[in-house]
């Protein structure tokens, strides 16, 4: 495989499962040093990683937490000396209610993970990016970003707010050199998928038969994305929120 990211950085939040560690194997995969961010201690992502002699650091963080955020990066560039580019994916479901059944314990704790810790992670990534006059940003959003989620209200809020923050994000550092964009996975085949229908294969048929191409999409998929995004073959494209989800939206 081609070391396109040879002598780079990368920050993966949400590192230890899911979307979030193939990522990570991605990033390392084509020459990047990465930092796996997450606040459960897992180092299966590493072992993988230092199974093909990639370079990674694991950083115990919770990114809804702004002391928590502002070491990670601080380690970051202590270690490297640079950050090039930063996949914040960490996200939580949150609990299944309506609307008027959400509790506010489980609004803050979504809206606290999955917004704010977006934009905690991209205010303390950015002056560094800027510094080198050269960065890019993927936010992970969902197709509960681009449209309603009924039941996941917190969820489908707090991912419709990652993308207004990446559209003005992108925008204020449009000419620095830093660019900042959107995945919006699909049903993917993930822990957190796994969650929401409990591994019943009938429930799993009905997650596939939403889909319009007809299966889950794959970690990797998703990953994928976020390295052509990262990449130089994306220099032109900033602010956009990019639908990985097998034609969800499309319908």
């Amino acid at each position: 495989m081609e070391k396109q990211f040879q002598g780079k950085v990368a920050i993966v939040t949400g590192g230890s499962f899911g979307i979030g560690r193939t990522t990570a194997i991605a990033f390392a995969k084509r020459g990047a040093k990465v930092v796996i961010s997450d606040w459960v201690e897992d180092s299966e992502t590493l072992n993988l990683i230092n199974s093909f002699n990639g370079e990674a650091t694991f950083v115990k963080c919770d990114v809804s937490k702004p002391e928590d955020v502002k070491a990670m990066i601080d380690k970051t560039i202590s270690l490297y000396g640079r950050l090039d580019y930063a996949f914040n994916n960490a996200g939580i479901e949150g609990a299944t209610a309506s609307t008027q059944d959400c509790s506010e314990s489980n609004w803050e704790k979504t809206i606290g993970i999955n917004l704010k810790g977006v934009w905690l992670c991209m205010k303390y990534e950015i002056p560094h990016m800027m510094k080198q006059g050269k960065g890019a940003i993927v936010n992970n959003a969902s197709v509960a970003g681009l449209v309603g989620f009924p039941g996941l209200p917190a969820y489908v809020a707090a991912k419709h707010g990652v993308l207004g923050l990446t559209k003005n994000a992108a925008l204020e550092n449009a000419k620095s050199g830093v660019r900042v964009n959107a995945v919006c996975p699909g049903v993917i085949k993930t822990p957190m998928v796994d969650r929401l229908t409990g591994q019943n294969k009938e429930v799993e048929k009905q997650f596939e038969s939403m889909e319009p191409i007809g299966r889950m999409g794959q970690p990797e998929e998703v990953a994928e994305a976020v390295i052509w995004l990262c990449s130089d073959s994306a220099s032109f494209v900033t602010g956009i929120a990019m639908a990985v989800d097998g034609g969800w939206v499309a319908q």
